[in-house]
């Protein structure tokens, strides 16, 4: 059984800090410092961890933000599993367990970058969790000292997650994302792990091109409401929202 708690201590910090280093590969001054947890559960974040037998094996991080307006946000800044606990449903369970603590804080959207390259990962925020997108950022970290980023500009789409909007009710119901009005595809080719791995030069070429074309979904007033996934390639869909 894998427990889900809140963080609280100095050693649960400094253990989420070494799972850091041994998911991502950072060098230490890409590392999220014990520092900031401690900041982060006081000023009206938190961070939770996915334990096995006492052994910490996952864990996230949520800073609070501040919307020009005085809209207040939780952003989700990191959520990372060790590779033998991945496929298991410990991510899904750390971000609902944002989510119920967020709901009785009475925060109502939690945002998070990730990158559109990972399919994997933006299938499961967008299709799993009821996310959409409606930013993307260039470059938004620099280029890390992380292997899994290939030596790639850190290009993201932010991820608004509104936390009680009925489009979440539903898929954390298990029904599926509704998609509405679609007008524009992207497509990315489900090899690009490899291709970064093996041609970067390739991968950085469709990097471009899937910035440009979310740059001007979202210009066009789309937002990303679902991502479709084939044998070759995985499509995400870009729809007016709200949904009608």
């Amino acid at each position: 059984m894998i427990e889900i708690r809140q963080l609280a201590s100095q050693e649960d910090f400094a253990n989420a800090v070494k799972l850091q280093q041994r998911i991502w590969g950072f060098a230490e001054i890409d590392l999220l410092p014990v520092r900031l947890f401690v900041v982060a559960s006081k000023i009206g974040g938190h961070s939770f961890g996915a334990f096995d037998d006492g052994r910490m094996v996952g864990f996230c991080l949520a800073i609070p933000g501040l919307k020009a307006g005085g809209q207040t946000y939780l952003h989700s800044h990191m959520l990372g599993i060790l590779p033998d606990y991945r496929d298991k449903g410990l991510g899904r369970k750390l971000k609902l367990a944002q989510r119920e603590d967020a709901i009785a804080r009475g925060v109502a959207l939690m945002e998070w970058t990730f990158d559109p390259l990972e399919l994997k990962n933006a299938y499961f925020n967008i299709e799993r969790l009821g996310a959409i997108v409606r930013r993307y950022v260039f470059n938004q970290y620099g280029i890390t000292t992380s292997h899994l980023h290939g030596g790639l500009p850190t290009d993201r789409c932010i991820a608004e997650w509104w936390l009680s909007d009925p489009r979440v009710d539903a898929v954390l119901a298990g029904r599926p994302a509704p998609h509405g009005d679609v007008r524009k595809l992207i497509a990315i080719p489900n090899n690009i792990g490899k291709l970064r791995r093996d041609d970067p030069a390739s991968a950085r070429a469709i990097q471009k091109r899937v910035g440009e074309e979310f740059t001007d979904g979202f210009r066009e007033g789309l937002a990303a409401v679902g991502l479709e996934r084939g044998e070759e390639a995985s499509t995400y869909l870009l729809a007016p929202w709200p949904l009608k």
